[in-house]
């Protein structure tokens, strides 16, 4: 300094950069500094202190370290979501603030740790402390790693874990220095086990060779300027640097020369406080900041901020691979203008796989992966969708596999413990490379494990039984409960009962009444029925079913109770129609279970899932997510996890859907699982419903940071634009397969049109009473048929009931049954009249206002105890009649064509409105025929009646008296067969009711 400075070149450390920073503010000498590295680690920035005049003189030849941003681009590209830094110990750790805080803000988990020159005794102290899983964390934790090292330093490290077995084939290592030659990158490649990638710094080349060596008009020594010489390659950056600033210096002052501005150089002393700085120093800075050279690290200037901003980097890469011997390309460069330029993804990787072997676990699951065949002594083989997928990624990119099936059957969940079990823990321990199965990707996993595209849609569905219609023949009895409908029944007979007594009642009084005022005894008017309890009951009935019932409400108390019934049957035949079309709608309504809302809601089928499941875990977060607005969700996950899963979920699939075929239980498992074991039921007695629970999908795992992800992805995709899946997917999910998946709402009434079996009840009831029918009519036949046979002979001829019909009644008889009150005289005639025009005739008689032949005759009321003239005079008129037609003349005494003989009688009666046959004749003890108008009193009026002459007639059998109220229906009409049948009038063809 004595002797005058023009500029200074250094190459030093931070600390000596620092003090002679502060020298050539002070005395106002342009400085050009070159960051050197200490012993080969990776350089960091240094901290300049700020000069006292607000001027710095020190410019910044090397640029100033951009290593942080080049690993901050590298992390994004790889999408790196958690890796580890390993640094040197003489690394000043300062130096990656501004790396951590940009990570820091994009969620990326970052370690640090420092690496000691012994970097043996490192990993001993790993194994001495740390259990056994810790050191599988560690083991993951070292798959991504990032080596601010040596060269050296790095090739040890990488040497120790591969030995200790904490690297495997999937570690991805960084190596970040801006120097290191092209033999120690080959070193680091060949003794790292996996994909080695390397940062360092490069320079440009000139593109004419011939041209290459020229600088600034001079010629540079070709060991400097052509890559292909190892000395250049062997040659510190920082010599770079050095050797362009004195070119740089050079070529400032060449200008001031030039410019005939030249200072002369001042001679300074830091020990003489009266030293002043150099006038020129000013000048010469300003000089060298607007100059530029190109020189062998490129362009060099001091434009921005008085530092070289000039620098570019190179990023090589290797691929995966299981042995060391592999090659490594420049995959992209970086530059401070430019960022990145090309793609960190190996494009070799593709190629890498070709031949190789990959580790496969699987867990058996209908139709993603099943046992194809087990021959004993070979390995297993399989089938499935998952595994067709396997087998066509394995031709397209030429690798083979080993599969086996996982111990403990589970997908894998995490543990309380941090760890994973399942396939997912498989993958993290390293005991297999991918895993094929009904795998889903969720958050959780991703965070531990890597997925490929998705090559299925995933969704949650809900297995059960198809609901199986509760056929119930009497279901029109449903809207009443069984007590309402005993109480009905013993209602009818109760009111039958009492209309019966107050019908007897009535009776009573009426024929009481009746003989004060020459009433008929027995005789009812205005009865209800005949008088008969089964008669009253049917009343009831008939009412109670509103088809209404005989006869006439006569008395107050009987028009109560038939009010009350009327009343009471009005409000229960409506009650039953409005019970029985709200019973019919709700029976025809859909209860089927659809969602999960459905699920939720009902309370009748249990429910569950697998237990250590992506179903299991879904349903606990949103459970109890206190935010989840649906509480849906929480009651599904209260049942779900009753007794913590034990109560209502299952350990495997298999159990699950074996659950839901034999018992009312509702599985909820992935849609495409359920949906092939219904399409594949034996009974079809299965059906799935549910709606989809999440976007997700199934995809197949593999080791965090694994380099097949990307390529697995891409060749998915592929078969999914070819349609290759699809053809897969109809493969095991036929559209019409054994069962069909839309048949189970089949089970439920559609609610347009009853079914048969709705009213099978009540035609089983129709028939049972027709049954009935029959049997009662046979008894009753039976029963007639022996009663006939004890009371008439067993030969009966027609002529014989005519006999007993027409014979004529003496006057001793009438007189003797009025004596002694008895009535069956004129009752036996009747019935013998009635069978005999029944058997001969089959004319019913009745007439259209529903009155028989008989009272259209002779009136109402003129039954056995009217006037017996009529009767006789009709009868005498057949018998002239048939008496007068030629040939029958010489009949005797006895029966013509059925008549009987009454010649004698007929001789004293005279013809309808005529007079006697002879007037010789006695008088008629009938009385005066002119008279027949008149009341004649008589025994049928219980006067007493003259004696009628004797005649010849048939013995007849007197009959038993039938009870008061019995009735007897008509008998169908039907024509005559006898040819004599012009003889009986049609006023004798009657069928009549009989009081006796």
């Amino acid at each position: 300094m004595n002797q005058g400075i023009l500029a200074l070149v250094t190459s030093t450390g931070c600390a000596s950069a620092s003090a002679l920073q502060s020298l050539t503010d002070a005395m106002h000498i342009p400085h050009l500094y070159i960051q050197r590295n200490g012993d080969g680690s990776p350089r960091t920035a240094c901290q300049f202190n700020p000069s006292p005049g607000g001027q710095r003189y020190t410019l910044a030849a090397r640029p100033p370290v951009r290593l942080n941003n080049v690993m901050l681009t590298l992390v994004e590209e790889l999408r790196w979501q958690k890796f580890i830094v390993f640094y040197d110990i003489e690394y000043d750790i300062r130096g990656l603030q501004g790396f951590l805080d940009q990570t820091s803000r994009q969620g990326v988990d970052v370690a640090l740790q420092r690496v000691d020159r012994n970097i043996s005794k490192v990993f001993t102290n790993l194994f001495t402390t740390m259990r056994t899983e810790e050191l599988n964390r560690y083991r993951d934790t070292l798959r991504r790693a990032i080596l601010l090292l040596s060269p050296q330093g790095a090739h040890t490290f990488i040497q120790q874990a591969v030995e200790t077995n904490l690297a495997s084939k999937d570690s991805h290592w960084v190596f970040v220095n801006e120097e290191i030659s092209d033999t120690e990158i080959l070193e680091l490649t060949h003794s790292a086990l996996g994909r080695m990638t390397v940062i360092r710094q490069i320079f440009p080349l000139w593109k004419d060779s011939s041209t290459r060596c020229m600088r600034q008009n001079h010629r540079i020594s070709s060991l400097l300027c052509d890559p292909q010489e190892g000395y250049l390659q062997n040659l510190e950056v920082s010599n770079l640097y050095l050797y362009d600033s004195v070119l740089m210096l050079a070529n400032a002052f060449y200008r001031k020369l030039e410019d005939r501005k030249w200072h002369s150089m001042a001679s300074l002393n830091c020990i003489r406080k009266s030293t002043k700085p150099w006038n020129g120093g000013w000048s010469m800075l300003e000089t060298i900041q607007k100059g530029n050279i190109t020189g062998l690290t490129g362009i060099m200037d001091f434009k921005e901020s008085g530092s070289n901003s000039h620098v570019q980097f190179e990023i090589l890469g290797s691929s995966f691979s299981e042995t060391f011997g592999k090659d490594i390309k420049r995959l992209a460069t970086w530059d401070s203008v430019h960022g990145l330029n090309g793609s960190l993804k190996e494009s070799r990787i593709e190629n890498g796989m070709q031949g190789l072997t990959v580790k496969v676990v699987t867990l058996l699951e209908d139709p993603f992966v099943m046992v194809a065949e087990n021959i004993l002594g070979q390995p297993k083989r399989y089938k499935g969708f998952s595994i067709d997928v396997l087998d066509a990624l394995a031709k397209i990119l030429g690798f083979k596999y080993e599969i086996y099936q996982v111990a403990d059957s589970k997908y894998g969940s995490q543990l309380p413990n941090g760890s994973w079990n399942g396939m997912i823990g498989d993958l993290i321990n390293k005991r297999a490379d991918l895993a094929v199965s009904a795998i889903t990707i969720t958050p959780e996993r991703e965070n531990v494990v890597d997925f490929s595209k998705r090559y299925l849609d995933y969704s949650v569905g809900i297995l059960l039984r198809k609901p199986e219609e509760k056929i119930n023949i009497f279901s029109l009895f449903a809207p009443f409960d069984l007590a309402v409908w005993a109480c009905i029944a013993a209602a009818i007979p109760v009111v039958g009962v009492l209309i019966f007594l107050l019908n007897r009642l009535q009776a009573l009084r009426s024929s009481s009444c009746s003989s004060s005022q020459n009433a008929p005894p027995g005789h009812l008017s205005n009865g209800v029925g005949s008088g008969t309890l089964h008669s009253a009951i049917w009343i009831v009935y008939g009412a109670f079913v509103q088809q209404g019932g005989d006869g006439m409400v006569g008395s107050v108390a009987l028009r109560i109770v038939m009010g009350s019934w009327w009343l009471f049957t009005l409000i229960v035949c409506s009650s039953y129609t409005a019970n029985l079309a709200a019973y019919l709608t709700v029976s025809r309504m859909d209860h089927a279970i659809r969602s999960f809302q459905d699920l939720a809601r009902q309370i009748d089928v249990e429910y569950g899932t697998v237990r250590d499941s992506a179903v299991y875990d879904y349903f606990r977060n949103k459970g109890t997510n206190p935010l989840e607005q649906d509480s849906t969700y929480a009651e599904l996950w209260r049942t779900i996890s009753k007794n913590d899963g034990m109560d209502y979920s299952v350990s495997s699939p298999s159990e699950g859907i074996r659950k839901a075929k034999k018992s009312p239980y509702a599985f909820l498992w992935d849609m495409a699982v359920l949906e092939y074991a219904a399409l594949t039921d034996d009974d079809c007695t299965i059906t799935v419903s549910g709606n989809s629970m999440s976007s997700k999908g199934y995809g197949i795992a593999m080791q965090h940071g694994s380099p097949y992800r990307d390529l697995f992805s891409q060749k998915i995709l592929e078969l999914q634009e070819k349609g290759d899946l699809d053809i897969m997917k109809q493969k095991w999910w036929p559209r019409t397969g054994r069962c069909d998946l839309s048949s189970h709402a089949s089970a439920h009434p559609d609610g347009r049109s009853l079914k048969l079996h709705s009213f099978a009840g009540i035609f089983c009831i129709l028939a049972a009473g027709l049954l009935l029918a029959c049997l009662v009519a046979g008894l009753e036949a039976w029963w007639n048929s022996n009663r006939c046979r004890q009371e008439q002979p067993k030969e009966v001829t027609k002529d014989y009931r005519l006999a007993r019909v027409s014979g004529p009644l003496t006057y001793n008889d009438i007189t003797t049954a009025s004596s002694e009150g008895r009535r069956d005289i004129w009752t036996d005639r009747e019935r013998g009249w009635d069978e005999a025009e029944a058997i001969d005739t089959g004319q019913g008689g009745e007439s259209g206002t529903g009155a028989s032949s008989y009272e259209q005759s002779f009136g109402r009321g003129l039954g056995p105890q009217a006037d017996p003239r009529s009767l006789y005079r009709d009868l005498c008129a057949g018998h002239r009649q048939h008496a007068a037609q030629p040939g029958l003349s010489g009949t005797g005494a006895g029966v013509r064509a059925g008549l009987p003989a009454l010649g004698p009688h007929c001789d004293h009666l005279p013809a309808r409105g005529g007079t006697p046959t002879s007037p010789s004749s006695p008088p008629s003890p009938w009385g005066d025929p002119r008279q027949d108008t008149a009341p004649v009193p008589g025994p049928w009026q219980h006067h007493v009646a003259p004696a009628p002459p004797s005649q010849q007639h048939q013995p007849q059998r007197h009959h038993a008296v039938q009870t008061p109220g019995s009735q007897r229906g008509a008998l169908p009409a039907e024509p005559w067969q006898d040819t004599h049948a012009n003889v009986l009038p049609g006023s004798l063809r009657r069928t009549h009711t009989r009081s006796h």
